[in-house]
């Protein structure tokens, strides 16, 4: 007994140091009337703004608020809260989403939320137009970049391992010779053919781990970067690139559609799945590909130019409607005519216009299905261009918004996601 009251004790002195940090006890809430957060045009939209501290309305709290179309907010105050709670209200007569911020100042600290209501998102329409000769650009593209060999490489990476996968760092040529993807291939020990499963990159510089949880499920799976360095290095080695030589790559070679930057990545994609067809145990039939923010826009770019892909799930994707600023209306990352409406940019525009996520997703086809998912409290890539993208694509669709979100995932709409494909690989 004296010894089990010793470890108890022991026990209950290590408790504090193992506790976790998690959320705040200062909460701002800013709540809509419509459960789904949809309104007609024309309808009011009522929002329900609170500040609490440990669950209870705090008195004289300072606020500043903005409201408004997204990006676009014309009404700004601030204001002090007597009761801690304010009730606002907003409408809109086209197509598109009023968005509240509220940022709560509390002992010298600040504590944001928002909330954008939908007034008639699935009108919604993007404003970029596809250049005459998109499709014969990128046919032309892909095929002078399968004119070089792939000239693979393979290293099995032990310590990533499981009793049911095997892990691989691997490599191939994309548009030219020494022009590389690297990734990390997982692929079922269990011999046999097997559904494929593309995962392609978010913005930034970053190791990847590979995808060893759907692999287990019974599937090869192909996690690439796409910046020509290995993707299991040590974190500062990363750290340095994005801080340094890839600092802002998504701008370079904006005013030339052959020197854009993203040219040779969406062709790695491409060559990404040559690699999945040519190296692994691939079955021929399912084949997805998926990403958020950046590897949304990827995702919709490999499916619109392959008809290898069977289903495609892009989460919030960017890149899409580039153009929409130029009418006084919500741009997709990076929002490259936000700042300056696009004066003096006119090559930069007629640019964008090969590298924007709606023209690719208008080349989707009937045999390819999509899942779409993003939030409306997204200011990164604002809902009004993730509608319009789902809008415009005339193949088989599902679309899942998770209103509450930024630009981040829940658990519940992470899980969504990997069960639908899975589904749509026959797993």
């Amino acid at each position: 007994m004296k010894r089990i009251s010793l470890f108890l004790l022991a026990l209950v002195a290590i408790l504090p140091l193992s506790a976790q940090i998690k959320g705040n006890n200062i909460v701002v809430s800013v709540e809509p009337d419509h459960q789904d957060w949809h309104y007609q045009l024309g309808q009011t939209a009522k929002f329900t703004v609170e500040v609490r501290r440990s669950g209870t309305l705090l008195n004289d709290v300072s606020i500043d608020y903005a409201a408004g179309p997204e990006m676009y907010q014309t009404e700004k105050k601030t204001l002090t809260l007597k009761d801690g709670t304010l009730q606002l209200k907003g409408t809109m007569k086209q197509p598109g989403f009023y968005r509240v911020d509220v940022v709560a100042h509390v002992d010298g600290k600040d504590y944001k939320q928002a909330c954008a209501a939908a007034f008639a998102p699935e009108q919604l329409q993007p404003s970029t137009v596809m250049p005459q000769d998109f499709e014969q650009f990128w046919s032309a593209a892909i095929s002078a970049a399968q004119r070089t060999d792939l000239d693979p490489t393979r290293r099995l990476l032990p310590d990533r391992c499981t009793k049911d996968v095997n892990v691989y760092e691997v490599s191939f040529n994309t548009m030219e010779p020494g022009n590389r993807f690297y990734g990390v291939l997982c692929v079922p020990v269990k011999e046999g053919r097997y559904p494929a499963l593309l995962r392609v990159p978010g913005a930034g510089v970053r190791s990847y781990s590979g995808d060893v949880y759907t692999a287990s499920q019974g599937a090869v799976t192909l996690e690439v970067g796409i910046h020509g360095v290995p993707v299991t290095m040590d974190r500062s080695f990363y750290y340095n690139l994005n801080d340094g030589a890839l600092k802002g790559y998504w701008e370079w070679g904006m005013n030339d559609r052959d020197k854009s930057y993203y040219k040779h990545v969406i062709l790695g994609c491409i060559r990404a799945i040559d690699y999945i067809e040519q190296y692994t145990p691939w079955n021929g039939q399912q084949l997805g590909v998926t990403g958020s923010s950046q590897g949304g826009f990827l995702s919709l770019a490999t499916a619109g130019l392959d008809r290898r892909v069977t289903c495609y799930a892009p989460v919030h994707a960017a890149l899409c409607d580039h153009t929409n600023s130029l009418r006084g209306i919500a741009c997709g990352w990076p929002h490259f005519f936000y700042w300056n409406k696009g004066k003096g940019m006119e090559r930069e525009i007629a640019t964008s216009r090969y590298y924007d996520g709606v023209n690719f997703a208008r080349l989707i086809r009937p045999s390819q299905r999509g899942w779409f998912s993003f939030g409306y409290c997204d200011d990164v890539v604002p809902p009004t261009t993730a509608w319009a993208t789902y809008n415009v694509v005339t193949g088989p669709k599902e679309i899942s918004p998770y209103q509450m979100t930024w630009h981040f995932w829940y658990q519940e709409q992470w899980d969504e996601w990997e069960n639908w494909l899975l589904k749509q690989m026959g797993i």
